[in-house]
């Protein structure tokens, strides 16, 4: 069983320990650069990149402005095929349909594909808790697990590792739930694959049962989509007898036509490539080919409730590229762990507190995990404008809070407002401001100031105020009134 995000500290908690991990901020940033170079290199080549981008983020638009109509028809589409779609109103109601769909079967565990959507709803740990085991089988998202992990990021799951870290995990952990790793494993990244790839074969021919996400949803043909780049969604999705897939609502698009679109935006966006080593569809079952057993849980989880906020719905387009992540100068500095959720970064910020809310103290705090430099909206191929809703729900959490009583910064902006409301209060405050400035810090910077003004003072460099306010110098010079 792995790591929850469950009782994981506010941002600011975490960021600040994040930052201090010289190791993790040194495999962020050669991580994020390299994928960051590649995106740059490849959406360059494309002259048309602006029209793509306008046409994935129409296509998304339309979609979410009639989904109840094609989800209907995606239902429709799948139960033709010979498939089962399941409809789940929260993470519990989606856990409880997939434990029962896999003790039908009779079996004791699965292998999956695909798992950000169900690390959302923490489906491992409710497939423990019935006795079954989960195997993951991307290869960063197998890091995470070995290593009772949680991931760190959307496209590259164990981001926060460098390969001397994986070959310790490799060597400690495999031999715990199977194939152990070789006892001279070294670090080369092939060394490293080999050893994955023999630690799954096993799980690959032994499991009856596979569940899996889904980049897209055709609503047309009742097909589902995954691209990735080992080939392990393969085994995944064709080797075993019954294939759950647990699928966000907000994944579907209409046609084939549009999947054409997205097949452009979405390798160059996430790993930098023209296109992905595998795509995989499936649609329903067929006699002889592939899983005789074919189960869709449609997943809410907080969506519909996104999708009522005529702004905030457009967080509801992402496509789980990452490019937003690999731009983000806070994300490069503190990884995916402070976000608290199993969707980190820019988008992370935005998505996470539509879905969960914004009553704790983790999700009211990550509108605020931005600079709001832009470079989220700049790269993002569906034209999610990530800083509008940042401000957007930073209003929101700071409206809340005030039906359950004030906070500290709510006292503080009320005592700045009184002082702000009167002009002698206020040149008063310029005086003392101007007669402290020579102690309250060297080389012109504000040093530590006491609690709680110590709470900005840390976080942030200020030059102390000016010997001589605006005010007073126009009196000294002018001789006017103030």
């Amino acid at each position: 069983m792995s790591s929850t995000y469950l009782g994981m500290p506010a941002f600011p908690e975490a960021a600040s320990s994040a930052v201090a991990d010289s190791q993790l901020r040194h495999n962020l940033q050669k991580a994020t650069g390299t994928i960051r170079r590649k995106r740059a290199e490849v959406v360059e080549e494309l002259d048309d990149w602006s029209d793509l981008r306008a046409a994935g983020a129409a296509i998304k638009a339309h979609t979410l402005s009639h989904l109840d109509e094609y989800l209907e028809r995606f239902e429709t589409a799948v139960t033709k095929a010979g498939g089962t779609v399941h409809w789940a109103r929260d993470a519990a109601e989606a856990n409880r349909i997939v434990v029962d769909l896999v003790h039908a079967t009779g079996e004791t565990e699965a292998v999956k594909i695909k798992s950000m959507t169900t690390q959302e709803i923490e489906l491992n740990d409710a497939l423990a808790n019935a006795d079954i085991s989960a195997w993951e089988t991307d290869l960063a998202e197998l890091i995470v697990q070995l290593d009772e992990d949680t991931p760190s990021h959307i496209l590259v799951p164990a981001i926060h590792r460098n390969r001397a870290e994986i070959r310790e995990i490799f060597r400690r952990e495999m031999g715990v739930s199977g194939k152990p790793a070789p006892a001279d494993l070294t670090d080369d990244p092939a060394d490293l694959a080999e050893a994955a790839r023999r630690h799954l074969r096993e799980k690959f021919l032994r499991s009856r049962v596979a569940i899996s996400g889904a980049n897209f949803a055709v609503a047309d043909t009742g097909s589902l989509v995954v691209v990735e780049s080992e080939g392990n969604g393969r085994m995944c999705l064709t080797m075993p007898e019954t294939l759950i897939s647990v699928v966000g609502i907000e994944k579907l698009i209409p046609s084939w036509q549009d999947l054409e679109v997205f097949l452009q935006l979405l390798p160059r966006s996430s790993t930098g490539e023209r296109m992905n080593p595998y795509t995989s569809t499936w649609t329903g079952v067929a006699a002889g080919d592939g899983p005789s057993a074919f189960h869709v849980v449609l997943l809410d989880n907080g969506r519909s409730s996104a999708l009522a906020d005529e702004v905030g719905s457009q967080a509801l387009r992402c496509i789980r590229c990452s490019a937003c992540l690999n731009v983000c100068p806070v994300y490069e500095r503190t990884g995916g762990h402070a976000y608290g959720s199993v969707y980190p970064g820019p988008i992370g910020a935005v998505l996470t507190p539509q879905l969960r809310g914004t009553e704790s103290d983790v999700d009211a705090s990550l509108p605020y995990a931005s600079t709001l430099c832009g470079a989220c909206y700049d790269v993002c191929p569906v034209a999610i404008d990530i800083p509008e809703l940042l401000v957007r729900l930073r209003t929101k959490t700071v409206e809340e809070p005030k039906r359950r009583g004030p906070r500290g910064l709510d006292v503080v902006m009320r005592g700045v407002g009184w002082i702000l409301g009167d002009a002698r209060r206020l040149a008063r405050v310029q005086r003392l401001a101007s007669w402290s400035g020579s102690w309250l810090g060297k080389a012109g910077r504000i040093g530590r100031l006491p609690w709680p003004a110590s709470k900005w003072t840390n976080a942030r460099d200020a030059p102390t105020p000016p010997t001589e306010s605006f005010r007073s110098w126009w009196q000294r010079t002018r001789g006017g009134n103030s």
